[in-house]
């Protein structure tokens, strides 16, 4: 199966795929893991460098420090399958996660903080904090009141009329608090109107691609509840 684990690495890292050279710290591959939880799941290689050489594992020891990451140093716990596979005459792990359910995960970093990341290209970015909202009112039992007010209104027109805007540009063209702002755009995306994008320096929200002009006036003072 050499020519399967070949093809991986001649992908090279990407969005569902990252490589470690070696595992020295937990808390290191929480993150990582967090993150491909967090969006599409991915593959870790362990044992294999950046440019696609082949290092190998030095022991079991990396498998431990894996288990830890995901049990220890990860909020929920992250479940994840392993595969060894011999190339080369050397050992690489591979490590598979699949898309969590139970979003957002959380990696415990090197001050005791619990931090959500995602997958964004071949790099780990904390998740923005509306992304966050949206996670958890997606997982809450209450639901959500959505009334497309004349805050909702200025979203949608701005969008309309430019293809993204940032969560600070929003709260400056709508005269709102930071709070309000977080409330509407979590809301909007959680009813599709909205679609959140994360870049390595940005988080900006475009209008979503299926969203019908006449929808607004469908929605006023919609309670969307959780089945």
């Amino acid at each position: 199966m050499s020519s399967y684990l070949y093809k991986l690495i001649q992908e090279g890292e990407h969005q569902r795929q990252d490589f470690k050279f070696c595992i020295n710290d937990s808390r290191k591959i929480a993150k990582s893991l967090v993150a491909f939880a967090n969006t599409n799941g991915g593959k870790l290689l362990v044992g294999v460098k950046d440019n696609g050489k082949i290092a190998g594992i030095r022991t079991d020891e990396e498998f431990y420090m894996v288990e830890a990451a995901a049990k220890i140093y990860s909020n929920p716990p992250i479940n994840f399958s392993t595969q060894q596979w011999q190339i080369e005459g050397k050992t690489v792990l591979e490590i598979q996660i699949e898309p969590s359910t139970t979003k957002p995960h959380f990696a415990k970093n090197d001050d005791g903080k619990w931090l959500a990341y995602i997958r964004v290209h071949d790099e780990n970015i904390l998740a923005h904090k509306i992304q966050l909202n949206v996670w958890r009112k997606n997982k809450s039992q209450v639901g959500i009141y959505f009334t497309y007010s004349e805050t909702e209104k200025i979203l949608v027109e701005y969008l309309q009329k430019n293809p993204t805007i940032t969560f600070s540009k929003f709260v400056r063209l709508a005269h709102i608090s930071r709070n309000k702002a977080e409330e509407v755009l979590s809301n909007s995306v959680i009813m599709e109107i909205v679609e959140i994008k994360t870049e390595k320096d940005v988080t900006f929200f475009s209008l979503n691609t299926m969203f019908d002009e006449s929808f607004p006036k469908e929605i006023e003072n919609v309670k969307r509840l959780k089945v």
